[in-house]
């Protein structure tokens, strides 16, 4: 375990040094996105009876910055270690693919968390918002935290330079991150736009950890966590055949 918690160690100290900028400056990102969609459609809309629509926006806001920060985490790590060439450091040293991947997915949970929970708590100081149940928050905050961690090493492995790091992340992950429910229930959809909110996997995440603090949700919360468990271990077993092949890392 000595190398997989030494490159572990490394990408925490990584983002912890710049720890403004990774951590703080999203926060303040997404209560901006609290300030104005509360504002605006705060008494026009209703998702959840008896649920103040600014209280239903925290957990979509919640996990959505945690969802951002663990892909940019691992992602940006990985882009800066190729093009500054610091990689082959990596690479030579008695690392299996199997200890990287983990480090770099456990890294970008803990940013996620990191973001997630400031938020969570500086909502609190502003709005009573409810926690039904805990076990359930934590884990789709844990499952959607390593599903996006993974995707950003898949992101980062791919990557050339930052454009094309950009343009992921502009073109993939954003727009399925904001379809995703953050903002709207699916019921409230017309039924083309329900039935394809439903084959975007973040929306599973969204929802199943919302139930955890409403014990409402648009669908099943068991059925979300399978969605999510899923598609983690089929793009885990994905990065992890890319790293075992070296695919764009060994030349």
């Amino acid at each position: 375990m000595t190398g997989f918690l030494t490159l572990l160690y490394k990408e925490l100290l990584r983002f912890w040094k710049v720890g403004f900028q990774t951590v703080f400056a999203p926060m303040v990102s997404t209560l901006l996105y609290l300030l104005i969609f509360s504002h605006v459609l705060e008494e026009h809309v209703q998702a959840y009876p008896g649920v103040a629509y600014t209280v239903f926006l925290v957990p979509g806001l919640v996990m959505m910055a945690m969802l951002q920060n663990a892909f940019a985490n691992s992602s940006s790590s990985l882009i800066q270690s190729k093009i500054t060439g610091n990689l082959i450091f990596i690479l030579l040293s008695p690392l299996s693919y199997r200890e990287i991947f983990f480090a770099y997915v456990t890294a970008s949970v803990v940013r996620g968390l990191a973001v997630g929970l400031g938020v969570y708590l500086i909502t609190l100081t502003f709005f009573d918002v409810p926690l039904s149940s805990f076990p359930w928050v934590l884990m789709f905050a844990l499952m959607g935290s390593a599903l996006l961690g993974a995707i950003g090493v898949i992101a980062g492995i791919w990557a050339e330079k930052f454009d094309q790091l950009a343009a992921f992340q502009n073109f993939v992950i954003l727009p399925l991150t904001f379809l995703s429910g953050v903002f709207y229930t699916i019921p409230s959809l017309p039924p083309f736009w329900q039935g394809l909110s439903h084959l975007n996997p973040f929306f599973y995440m969204i929802d199943g950890f919302r139930y955890g603090f409403f014990r409402a949700s648009d669908i099943s919360p068991y059925v979300s966590l399978g969605i999510v468990a899923t598609c983690f271990v089929a793009v885990s077993w994905l990065t992890l055949q890319m790293l075992k092949r070296g695919y764009k890392i060994r030349h």
